[in-house]
């Protein structure tokens, strides 16, 4: 190194000369006592200095030696010819230990280029080769250094640029890394990150392979424990879920991904047809199919247990057969127990385990006829191929049969057989769950522990997702988010839920009862279907995730929120959630004391992109309504429920209650962007009738002509409209054919704009404001009105003053 060979040699023999002659002056001349020793203070410095210059001169020449090997390291000389130069002697030889810089082999040298994706694990591998060797790289310059040697292409056009800068290969390693991190480390926000793990699927993967993409991105995420289940067990293939919903709930994310693992190789064992070892098979004796005639006794039935003597009774006194339950007969002369034989067996109709069972699972039914009614409990047998009903339901509820055309015989799972179905019942309500209503048809079948069977067409149909551990529906199919779901909450000591009400049309001019549909309410409680105005909800990119506390509820809302719940779950409106996010619930009330549910949203609106869809003006909007003479309001039913939320947004509108986490599946109100994406539906269905005869603000709609003619024709076209698009209206909060209406607080009349005087009552009963809050508050509601007051500026300057 040229700046260390600059160095001034043997300095020390250079003063040292002058300390001596200093010394022997002293020793020969007699300085005065205050002299003397000023002097050998002096002196005992110059020596100090002297040693602390041979100590540094003997640590430069120690670090030139280790820069220089480190180079040579790094850097491997190109062949030459010439001999290297040798350094001239030094005066002071300082002996300088020998550093063994060497990279340790296991440690690949990995270079790279520039990929956004690999710079963490770029990073990652050669904070690992400083760990290995901390003697090799003793400082932050080597280690920058050795980086730099790395890179390739991009990466290193990049450190060319910025080696100019000062400090930049000098300067600290944290320095460094942050300026790297910038511009090649484009990492993903908390938000993306725990969106990209609620939208993994497994496809076509391995549990193994899956498993390590998703705990990949767990590592790097936000979510809490019971997020990360949710969401890996949403993410797996449907027949994994079915047999997870079987098994306990893991403790940890590491054991659930191990159960799934264990499934998936067994389920794979079985696809093979490896020999597996099952449990066999416990069957009460009573349950076992006859070989044989039976004896006689109705004891002997044939996969029949034996009758309780109320079962006997009942069909004593319904001149039914003991044997196989069917009119007509005695046991005596029952074919069935005499010959056993009959027509073409119809396979898979089984009546399960007896009803000790703990292995079967029932839901909670009614079976309505007519005025009747029955609660049971419906067993859900997915190896019967029918549906299934007692004889003795249906003739307790006097319910009409019909015969088939050939009878058909049951059998069990062994081909045994079981009883001949000959009748089957004309259509009747069945109420499961509460809130789940069908018509259906059942075969008559003697099972009087099972009442009801909904078998495999039944579950194929209906889809239903269970909770096997609770015996209950957790997840209807969207079949039966269409036509089966009610919206009145689910009730088990209502035994016979009334069928679903027409729409009151009293208030609707009878030319238009043919589209009755348009007012029903049912419909417009039910799921609305996708379209391509469903409300999007779009995060910030690398906002963090809100958070809020669960409300306290007083009883009476405790009580308001129960139904809410249950009736928005009937309707199919919400779901249960494992979302990370969950914004608070309460209640407001209403003008006529009822409770009104509120979401807080605040925090969710606060990281949303806005959406820029304009709203109406209220001067254009009366604009087009100056010749009318004719007017009809409509009023939209659950207007922000009409509209889907994107699939895969759900999770955003989750909201956490005292009776659990939820999620919306329509539009719920409170969202930044609600207003904006229902104008927008609104504008697209009714576009082409906009400022011809209709005008829209939100979900008031107002239908206006100029002849009593033409506005029937307007109103209808309107109406099919709406039908069309699954809008549906609120008839009770309806006007028609009316010569004057209250619009947006206005009334319309005759082409003139008037104020509207429940509005006026309100400014002319305010209080006296006493802040200035109070006071800006009265100013900005009377100037919703200063069109219609002279010299309105004017006459509140003075109030306006008083705000500034």
């Amino acid at each position: 190194m040229s700046w260390v060979k600059k160095l001034p040699p043997r300095r020390d023999r250079i003063i040292r000369p002058k300390v001596d002659s200093i010394a022997e002056s002293n020793s020969s001349v007699n300085f005065p006592p205050v002299v003397s020793e000023t002097l050998s203070r002096h002196q005992h410095t110059i020596h100090s200095l002297l040693k602390q210059v041979s100590d540094s001169h003997q640590r430069l020449l120690h670090v030139s030696n280790v820069l220089h090997r480190l180079t040579s390291k790094l850097t491997p000389p190109e062949p030459s010819d010439q001999s290297p130069p040798v350094s001239p002697p030094s005066a002071h030889p300082v002996p300088s230990p020998v550093i063994d810089f060497r990279i340790p082999s296991s440690l690949p040298l990995e270079t790279y280029s520039g990929e956004f994706g690999r710079c963490r694990g770029f990073l990652f591998s050669c904070q690992l080769a400083f760990k290995r060797s901390p003697e090799a790289f003793v400082s932050d310059s080597v280690k920058i250094s050795y980086i730099i040697g790395l890179l390739r292409g991009k990466a290193l056009d990049w450190a060319e640029a910025r080696s100019h800068d000062a400090g930049f290969l000098s300067g600290s390693l944290s320095r460094f890394l942050t300026k790297f991190n910038k511009t090649f480390d484009h990492s993903e926000s908390p938000a993306e990150i725990a969106k990209k793990l609620w939208n993994l699927h497994q496809g076509d993967q391995t549990v193994a392979d899956f498993a390590i993409e998703f705990r990949t991105l767990a590592a790097i995420s936000s979510l809490d424990h019971g997020s990360l289940l949710g969401a890996f067990t949403q993410a797996l293939n449907d027949r994994l879920q079915d047999q997870l919903a079987l098994c306990q709930e893991p403790p940890d994310l590491e054991s659930l991904i191990s159960l799934a693992f264990k499934i998936e190789k067994r389920l794979k064992e079985r696809s093979r047809g490896s020999p597996v070892s099952l449990p066999p098979l416990t069957q009460s004796k009573d349950f076992l199919p006859q070989v044989t005639a039976p004896s006689g006794d109705e004891t002997r039935q044939r996969g029949r247990t034996k009758l309780t003597p109320e079962e006997r009774q009942c069909r004593f006194a319904s001149n039914l057969c003991l044997y196989c339950g069917q009119p007509g007969h005695r046991l005596s002369s029952c074919t069935l127990r005499l010959k056993g034989a009959g027509p073409p067996v119809v396979p898979g109709i089984l009546v399960g385990a007896n009803e000790t069972s703990e292995s079967r699972c029932t839901l909670s039914c009614a079976i309505m006829f007519k005025q009747g009614s029955c609660m049971l409990k419906a067993l859900l047998d997915s190896g019967c191929e029918r549906n299934m009903l007692d004889n003795t339901v249906v003739q307790k509820l006097n319910i009409p049969t019909i015969p088939l055309p050939t009878p058909l015989k049951a059998s069990s799972l062994d081909g045994g057989t079981l009883t001949t179905i000959t009748h089957q019942t004309v259509p009747v309500n069945l109420l499961v769950s509460g809130n789940h209503q069908e018509s259906i048809s059942f075969f008559v079948f003697p099972s009087p522990h099972s009442p009801v069977v909904l078998g495999h067409d039944w579950l194929v149909t209906h889809n239903p997702q269970i909770n096997w551990r609770t015996s209950q529906v957790v997840v209807w199919s969207s079949h039966c988010l269409t036509n089966c779901l009610r919206s009145a909450s689910p009730s088990s000591s209502a035994p016979t839920p009334d069928p679903p009400v027409p729409p009151d049309l009293s208030g609707v001019p009878e030319e238009y009862h043919d589209l009755s549909l348009v007012f029903s309410k049912d419909r417009a409680s039910s799921l609305p279907p996708h379209r391509p105005y469903d409300c999007a909800i779009d995060l910030l990119p690398g906002a963090p995730l809100p958070s809020s506390r669960l409300n306290n509820l007083s009883k009476p809302e405790q009580v308001c929120m129960s139904t809410y719940i249950q009736e928005s779950l009937a309707s199919g409106l919400i779901r249960p959630s494992t979302s990370p996010l969950g914004a608070g619930f309460f209640f407001v009330s209403k003008k006529d004391g009822s409770l009104r549910p509120c979401i807080d949203y605040r925090g969710l609106n606060q990281i949303t992109v806005k959406n820029r869809y304009p709203l109406p003006l209220l001067s254009s909007t009366f604009e087009p309504v100056q010749d009318a003479t004719i007017f009809t309001k409509l009023d939209l039913h659950n207007a922000y429920h009409l509209v889907r939320v994107k699939e895969g947004d759900e999770w955003k509108t989750a909201f956490k209650t005292p009776l659990g986490h939820f999620e919306y599946l329509v539009m719920p109100f409170g969202l930044t962007n609600a207003p904006a994406v229902f104008q927008s539906l609104v504008n697209s269905v009714l576009g082409d009738y906009l400022n011809q005869f209709v005008t829209v603000y939100l979900d008031d709609i107002l239908i206006f002509s100029k002849s009593p003619t033409e506005h029937r024709q307007h109103v209808r076209a309107v109406l099919q409209r709406l039908l069309e698009n699954h809008l549906y209206v609120k008839a009770e909060k309806c006007e028609f054919h009316v010569p004057s209406v209250k619009f947006l607080g206005f009334i319309l009349e005759s082409g003139r704009l008037k104020t509207d005087p429940d509005k006026i009552q309100s400014v002319l009963s305010w209080p006296t404001p006493t802040t200035r809050k109070q006071l800006q508050r009265f100013l900005g509601f009377a100037n919703f009105y200063r069109r219609f007051i002279k010299n309105y500026s004017q006459t509140a300057a003075p109030l306006t003053q008083l705000t500034s």
